[in-house]
């Protein structure tokens, strides 16, 4: 079986791609990374998908007119590597919609929250503020409104009482680095599915007991 030639626009430092390049080492991976696109030439993440054997890019978007131009360079450069699949991993640029049309069902996201709840930025601060028991971390189709689309996977983290915006984000960090190389496998492996809006995965083992925090005695 072919394996998912994967794209991965970057940044930033790329902690996401680098755990989806690590798990696309493995001879038996369904899924292979074939660029590593940034719009950031100081990207961290580009020195660590070069020495990875990754072909690199850089597009950067100041040098382009408007959106619609930028994205229709992004487009060029994925299908000139034979990519398949993109996924997002901290790229910090909206899309147009016709770029967001175009991968329609061929690129996913991680964010750093329980969407529906907490879209956009500062998920981490919000969510403490908010008071909420949990938090954690989503892996999701991209459609054009921000941080929406069909949830993949979720991975939750109990909201510790002494926790700072920047303990949270680590915990939450770490899930993000086992959920998302999880979400491209099932995808490359072809164990999702689409009904609407909803993504259907077959063959997940779901844990059987839920997670109650604060912790009963």
């Amino acid at each position: 079986m072919a394996r998912l030639r994967t794209a991965i626009l970057i940044s930033g430092r790329g902690s996401n791609m680098q755990a989806l390049i690590e798990a696309c080492r493995a001879p038996a991976a369904p899924a292979e990374i074939v660029l590593v696109l940034s719009n950031n030439a100081a990207a961290g993440g580009l020195s660590h998908a070069a020495k990875a054997g990754i072909p690199t890019v850089v597009v950067d978007h100041r040098a382009y007119p408007d959106r619609a131009a930028f994205d229709a360079e992004l487009d060029r450069r994925l299908r000139a590597a034979g990519a398949e699949f993109v996924c997002l991993a901290g790229f910090m640029r909206l899309f147009t919609p016709a770029f967001v049309e175009r991968w329609r069902d061929r690129m996913i996201n991680v964010h750093p929250a329980l969407l529906p709840a907490f879209p956009g930025l500062d998920t981490h601060a919000r969510a403490l503020a908010a008071g909420v028991r949990f938090h954690g971390c989503t892996v999701h189709f991209v459609r054009f409104d921000t941080d929406t689309g069909p949830i993949i996977v979720q991975a939750a983290v109990p909201v510790r009482p002494a926790d700072t915006p920047d303990s949270l984000a680590a915990r939450v960090l770490v899930e993000e680095h086992r959920i998302y190389p999880q979400a491209l496998t099932w995808i490359a492996e072809g164990r999702v599915r689409l009904e609407g809006d909803r993504a259907v995965v077959t063959g997940a083992v779901v844990p059987p007991t839920a997670l109650i925090s604060p912790a009963p005695p």
